[in-house]
């Protein structure tokens, strides 16, 4: 079973259930890929939908920082409540050291110098670690191993 049709089967779930928070947020995931599907006229595979869900998590995490400093913390929970269904949806992440192995590889392969390759390397590493890894830590962790000595 694809990642689109657990979505689908867990919102039917939340439906009976009657969990109106987790049914809203699995909602706007099928928005959001039904919006890309027909904005780009393609069909969404899982590794699109991670992409997604990934975005919307990192609009969630910016939108909490806003709130608790504007003072809202009824905002900020109902955005916490949706963070966790959407992590739900996200593959097992890494381990700080397969990280690190995974950078150390990526600056191997690509024959990186400093920190004007950053680019190589990032290219290299994005697709291994998407959905898998902060892309924010790796890029502090590549920005480390290019740094110089």
């Amino acid at each position: 079973m694809g990642l689109r049709e657990q979505i689908t089967e867990d919102m039917k779930n939340a439906m009976r259930a009657k969990e109106a928070g987790r049914l809203s947020t699995i909602r706007l995931i099928l928005a959001e890929i039904k919006r890309k599907e027909v904005d780009e006229r393609i069909e969404v595979d899982d590794q699109q939908t991670v992409a997604i869900v990934e975005k919307m998590i990192k609009q969630r995490k910016d939108s909490i920082t806003q709130f608790e400093a504007g003072g809202r913390a009824d905002l900020a929970d109902i955005e916490k409540a949706e963070l966790v269904v959407l992590a739900a949806y996200m593959p097992a992440g890494l381990s700080d050291e397969e990280i690190a192995a995974e950078v150390t590889a990526a600056v191997a392969a690509s024959g990186a110098a400093g920190p004007q390759d950053m680019g190589k390397v990032m290219a290299i590493v994005k697709p291994k670690l998407a959905g898998r890894a902060d892309m924010t830590v790796v890029s502090a962790l590549v920005k480390k191993a290019l740094a110089p000595a």
